[in-house]
């Protein structure tokens, strides 16, 4: 009896083993997985960096002025002055229309007597 147990405890510690050792390069495999993926993002990070740069770059007013004048006879583009703009008050905004016609069941406003019902 005592040899099963033995027997039994041995084969435990042997199927525990092997579980640690697939465990274990499972998780390398992962770790390595992670520092590429984090690696990647940098480079993406650095990638979008550099595109927002360039992007700046060629928008800069001066030469968005000069390339509508360049092509002021294609485009009809003209800069923008503060003479342009108008204040909001001034905006007219369309007034909603009231169709009368469309109430349908008018609601009576005055108060009801105590005794009175209500029709």
């Amino acid at each position: 009896m005592r040899n099963l147990l033995y027997l039994l405890c041995c084969g435990m510690v042997i199927g525990l083993a092997y579980w640690a050792y697939k465990e274990n390069y499972r998780t390398q495999a992962s770790v390595r997985r992670v520092s590429e993926l984090q690696y990647q993002i940098a480079r993406e990070r650095t990638s979008i960096s550099v595109l927002k740069a360039e992007w700046a770059y060629l928008n800069r007013p001066e030469r968005l002025r000069e390339l509508a004048e360049m092509n002021f006879d294609d485009l009809q583009l003209l800069p923008l002055l503060p003479e342009h703009f108008a204040d909001v008050a001034l905006v007219a905004y369309p007034q909603p229309k009231l169709d009368l016609n469309e109430i349908s069941d008018p609601v009576s406003v005055r108060a009801l007597d105590d005794d009175e019902e209500y029709p």
